[in-house]
């Protein structure tokens, strides 16, 4: 038998496939005819035809015997899978539906993949196996892009205290306060509490406006009120590259509490408090943030998630 294919797609159903799986397990038709409740001429009939579109044979026959040919011994794993496949669907569908399988896209900002993120991915991977949970480190100007263009579903962002980004959801994870990160060898190293008017004198290590903008402003906030404009002596991306400034000697950072959990030699975290008349050191916030309007069954299930974890 030879001759090029017509178009599959009108014939090869599931059924001819079924019907091709019973008689190469069973490799006689009465016997597979019986196990699919049918009678034997309409099964070889469709076995024949299906062997017509297909353009080769799948059995070799004789009146004593059935025997797979290379192409049907081939075809049998990938059909089993198939219906395999097909029969889970339905149960898969009712998995998507109520959040139980599916896709999420998750951006973070370093510090909360520290600590927070990898022991929440664990827990939630073990409760929700056929979730496929997408990881992607981001700051938060860009993750505002990606939400933008439909590119993540949900991110964790960090902010300055009771900063909303429009037109997403928030919910807070932690709060935490600023900490003074400096080389341990500077001199205010050694004090408990470096003082306030010596610490508005050092150059600083901080990230661009663009990244985290309520936070940037209340950095530079906080040394407007007490009469100061800020020394940048350099800019950097990500905490752990401002930490590695630091220890250079670069300039002092203020940088979230979680930092510590980098454990960066050289370089020491102290608390800074300013004077009575000046503003007070900000803290900072992380929060998980969402659209309103592709809010999905697994996005629900993991906003719900971390809701049970975070106070």
């Amino acid at each position: 038998m030879s001759g090029t294919p017509v178009n599959l797609a009108p014939w090869i159903e599931l059924r001819l496939w079924r019907q091709f799986v019973a008689v190469a397990e069973e490799l006689h038709f009465g016997r597979a005819a019986i196990r699919l409740h049918m009678t034997q001429p309409p099964l070889t009939q469709a076995i024949a035809q299906m062997e017509a579109v297909l353009g080769y044979r799948l059995f070799d026959r004789t009146k004593r015997s059935v025997q797979l040919t290379a192409a049907g011994a081939a075809l049998l794993p990938e059909a089993r899978d198939l219906l395999a496949r097909a029969q889970a669907l339905p149960a898969y569908g009712r998995a998507s539906a109520d959040g139980e399988a599916g896709r999420l896209r998750l951006a973070f900002v370093s510090t909360v993949g520290f600590d927070l993120l990898p022991r929440w991915v664990r827990v939630f991977r073990e409760q929700h196996p056929r979730v496929d949970l997408e990881l992607i480190e981001a700051t938060g100007d860009v993750q505002l892009q990606a939400f933008e263009r439909g590119e993540i579903d949900a991110g964790f962002m960090l902010h300055s205290p009771g900063f909303a980004p429009a037109g997403l959801e928030r919910a807070l994870i932690a709060s935490e306060p600023l900490l003074l990160a400096m080389p341990e060898s500077h001199p205010l190293a050694a004090a408990a509490s470096p003082p306030w008017s010596k610490v508005l004198a050092e150059p600083l290590v901080i990230f661009p406006r663009r990244i985290v903008p309520s936070l940037y402003d209340a950095i530079f906030a906080l040394y407007h009120a007490a009469g100061r404009s800020p020394q940048v002596a350099q800019e950097a991306i990500q905490m752990q590259t401002i930490v590695n400034l630091v220890s250079a000697g670069l300039g002092l950072a203020w940088v979230p509490e979680s930092v510590r959990q980098f454990q960066r030699h050289g370089v020491v975290y102290k608390t800074v408090r300013a004077g009575k008349s000046d503003a007070k050191v900000p803290g900072c916030e992380t929060s998980l943030v969402w659209s309103r309007s592709h809010c999905s069954p697994v996005l629900s299930r993991f906003v719900a998630f971390i809701a049970e974890r975070t106070p």
